[in-house]
């Protein structure tokens, strides 16, 4: 079944610059007859809402926090893993090359693993094509080069190709009056050292975002003949209130939108010279959420050919990856309606008595009520997610229209860890637990900038000699995405 649309939808995107015979009543039209008729029209004066509500703003409310900030930039400390697992090369029998970190792009360029925390006497499981097995460090030359003797004497030989092994340290052995500075393995022993704690350092930045409105003084005194209901509750016939209204509501919009879909500059790009930068592509822009995500993040693109009522199959991948990386039991959903709907059927065809539809939902329709086909959350495992439905995704006007043409670039969700993260904050200079999403603004005693509003010219309170009146709006903002490897974007 398709829908068509008709051919004079009301899908006007935004408001228009100008003014224009459609923005007014023209009586002296044809179609009105003009002010010669004897009869007058029954006009239909309170403005008609046919969207709902516009704003898409919100999701930033419901997922994340909000706090000042004074700097140019906001560094954080995520910690690393305790364990010590490396991707690695076996290059000769017994021998293993350590090449990549356990959290290494697959996609990255091989080199030595000089840092790492692997010593002499570990014991080590080592995997590849050619089996398990359960090892002993005998050697370490050239820092990166691991020489193994395997407990059941069976030897592994080179494989070609980089990261075709994994080592993993789960232990250690010594014999028996053996200290650190074992014969022949002394200088080893005190190149390598102890195992210090390992971290990653993030930084972000802000942006300055404005926008302002303008009415003159003759058109704020005018009384219109449509009655307007603005987004902030206000009504009248001063349609100047509408348009300011609707401004306003706009700007708090593209506050909530660059948070999701910011980047940061790289490279020669422009952005750099418009904005006075030239030359330091890293003044501009700054890391959305999306961005973050794919960046330090997880994404998943469904299961290729498993029909959407019945993909289970994708959840489960999911939570295989969110077991590797923290495995935050309570996680929030915030999809578009395909997605949304896809689900509900996904859940309804686990229940065995749903055929029929009679205990869809909550589990005890019946025929005098309305019927539940809605699921607003389930448990897989251990985890236990919770959908919503994400406006930004479905407005034809934001990403919902961006996806329509995006094919397999549209973004069907993103799933969000619930509760809060412990990170290094090197501005306070102390371990903090903070939601894993907060927003970091600019502000101090002399200016707050977290949403700054103010007015100019000469109607109302003067205070210039402009015949009009200026509405100001800016705000200086960046998003934290910590723990991104936690997230997960639904593509």
């Amino acid at each position: 079944m398709a829908i068509t649309p008709g051919t004079n939808l009301n899908s006007v995107p935004a408001s228009l610059k100008q003014t224009l015979s459609t923005n007014y009543l023209d009586l002296s039209s044809a179609d009105n007859a003009g002010w010669g008729q004897q009869y007058v029209p029954d006009l239909m004066e309170k403005e008609a809402e046919v969207f709902g509500p516009r704003t898409i703003s919100g999701f930033l409310a419901q997922v994340s926090a909000e706090e000042a900030m004074t700097a140019d930039q906001v560094v954080w400390s995520e910690q690393g893993r305790l364990h010590l697992s490396y991707k690695a090369h076996a290059f000769a029998e017994n021998k293993v090359r350590l090449t990549f970190d356990i959290d290494e792009a697959a996609g990255a360029t091989s080199g030595i693993l000089a840092v790492h925390g692997v010593r002499l006497n570990d014991t080590v499981l080592v995997s590849n094509a050619n089996g398990v097995f359960k090892c002993l460090v005998t050697s370490i030359d050239n820092d990166d080069e691991l020489t193994l003797a395997a407990y059941d004497g069976v030897a592994f030989d080179a494989l070609a190709g980089e990261k075709a092994t994994t080592v993993l340290v789960y232990g250690s052995e010594y014999a028996k009056g053996v200290g650190y500075n074992a014969a022949g393995a002394a200088a080893n022993v005190e190149s390598r050292g102890a195992n210090e704690p390992d971290f990653k350092t993030f930084t972000n930045k802000p942006i300055i975002m404005k926008d302002f409105y303008e009415v003159s003084g003759s058109d704020s005194s005018r009384i219109g003949w449509v009655e307007v209901s603005t987004e902030g509750g206000q009504g009248g016939y001063l349609w100047y209130l509408k348009a300011e209204s609707d401004t306003r509501a706009r700007f708090t919009d593209y506050v909530e939108m660059s948070m999701l879909e910011s980047v940061r500059g790289s490279g020669s790009n422009g952005v750099d010279t418009f904005l006075g930068q030239a030359g330091n592509d890293t003044a501009v822009g700054t890391q959305g959420l999306f961005d973050a995500i794919e960046d330090r993040g997880n994404v998943t693109s469904g299961i290729t050919g498993v029909n959407a009522a019945t993909d289970l199959a994708e959840f489960d991948a999911i939570l295989a990856e969110f077991d590797k990386q923290g495995a935050i039991e309570e996680n929030m959903m915030f999809v578009n309606r395909a997605t949304s709907l896809a689900m509900d059927d996904m859940l309804a065809s686990m229940n065995s008595y749903g055929a029929g539809g009679t205990s869809y939902g909550v589990f005890n329709n019946s025929e005098d009520m309305a019927l539940n086909l809605g699921f607003s959350g389930f448990r897989r495992g251990s985890y236990d997610f919770y959908k919503s439905d994400f406006r930004y995704l479905n407005d034809l006007s934001t990403r919902g229209g961006i996806n329509a043409a995006a094919g397999s670039n549209a973004i069907r969700g993103v799933i969000i860890p619930a509760g809060s993260s412990s990170v290094y904050d090197q501005t306070v200079g102390a371990s903090i637990k903070r939601p894993f999403l907060h927003v970091r603004y600019r502000a101090s005693q002399t200016d707050d900038r977290r949403m700054k509003t103010w007015t100019t010219g000469s109607v109302g309170a003067a205070t210039s000699s402009l015949d009009a009146m200026n509405l100001h709006f800016l705000t200086e903002r960046c998003l934290i995405t910590q723990g991104a490897n936690n997230f997960m974007l639904m593509k």
